[in-house]
């Protein structure tokens, strides 16, 4: 799963679009003033996200975060929901 288009938005929040198609918004306040997130604190810092070569996004001083992560959070899935074989392997353990 990557991230093709991401979009700061107030509130620590970014619209995101990823390779299957799937537009939304992600909120990460939660995150901002925690441990390496108290960078966003700094005016403008958090609207310089961008995407990486990899699909993931970034910011400057080298943080990011994992788009799988992202998409789960922005659909509200749940992980075998979108790796099947690791509901293969609940089902089983």
């Amino acid at each position: 799963m990557k991230i093709l288009n991401a979009k700061p938005l107030p509130g620590f929040r970014l619209e995101l679009q990823f390779d299957n198609g799937e537009l939304g918004v992600v909120e990460l306040s939660s995150f901002a003033g925690k441990g390496v997130f108290v960078a966003w604190e700094t005016p403008g810092l958090f609207e310089q996200v961008a995407v990486s070569a990899d699909g993931a996004v970034e910011w400057p001083g080298e943080l990011d975060l994992c788009p799988d992560s992202l998409y789960l959070r922005m659909t509200g899935k749940h992980p075998q929901d979108i790796f099947p074989a690791l509901a293969d392997h609940l089902t089983h353990a």
